[in-house]
């Protein structure tokens, strides 16, 4: 019974462990604004909306992320540092004291050389 108890116990933890989120540390390099959707104006004309896509670099990546919705118009300044949490497919973080959530569009590792 108490070898149950420990097992139940060890992998409780270590799920807990392994789920809890990790910080991490980088820097917003650059913003281009892309088209995200489209709004209808009329029965026969659309618009194109735009969201901003950020270019964030940490020591060993760099990822693209951008606004969920096309309404969340928020422009941040390139080299801002930034200390951010990855949830699945969301980069959460916060800049001067307002939280922001961003989608990750795409990854990539960054070479050594290239830095």
């Amino acid at each position: 019974m108490k070898i149950r108890s420990l097992l139940l116990f060890s992998s409780l933890l270590s799920a807990t462990c392994s789920y809890a989120a990790t910080t991490m540390s980088g820097t917003i390099i650059s913003m281009n604004s892309v088209e995200c959707g489209t709004k209808k104006q009329s029965k026969k004309e659309s618009t194109a909306l735009l969201c901003q896509q950020y270019i964030v670099h940490t020591a060993t990546s760099e990822y693209k992320i951008q606004q969920a919705k096309p309404g969340d118009q928020q422009i941040l300044h390139s080299n801002t540092p930034i200390q951010f949490t990855i949830n699945k497919n969301k980069m959460k973080f916060k800049v001067d004291g307002k939280n922001y959530q961003f989608v990750i569009v795409s990854s990539a590792a960054l070479n050594a050389l290239n830095r």
